[in-house]
């Protein structure tokens, strides 16, 4: 099991990664899976935008991208995120850079676990999962 962080062309102040590693742990054992392989790849709107263009061939900004490693309950994935649009996202919804920070770190770990966004009931239980795990981050995680 190894989960990793990179950062690809930016500098970005993180909460601690070993209590996020702790925190992903926590919640991948919690939906009854294994941790695996997980990389995060921290990087800016246009190197996302390169990734979203070439493999997605969708031409536009995202905050993560999750490539898709798993097998059966073994959790493993590239999960690339970009910094750039947790401080945009943090203004849009009147949240903190941390709070955001978490719910694109949460977030693609949820699709690795075969949480989709794809239709409005998909997104409802997905956001309500990430509102789950940032409360127990923010009352059992965030001390350590």
């Amino acid at each position: 099991m190894l989960i990793d962080f990179n950062f690809e062309d930016i500098t970005f102040d993180t909460p601690n990664l070993n209590t996020i590693s702790n925190w992903i742990n926590f919640v991948i054992t919690k939906e009854n899976r294994f941790t695996g392989n997980i990389t995060y790849i921290f990087c800016s709107d246009n190197y996302l935008l390169d990734i979203n263009k070439k493999f997605l061939n969708h031409n536009y900004f995202t905050d993560v991208i999750t490539f898709d490693y798993v097998e059966n309950d073994l959790i493993s994935g590239d999960i690339f995120i970009s910094v750039d649009r947790i401080v945009e996202n943090s203004k849009t919804f009147n949240v903190s850079r941390e709070t955001e920070f978490l719910r694109v770190v949460i977030h693609g770990v949820l699709h690795l676990l075969g949480y989709n966004d794809l239709t409005d009931e998909d997104e409802k239980v997905i956001h309500q999962k990430e509102d789950l795990y940032i409360s127990i981050f923010e009352s059992e995680f965030k001390n350590d």
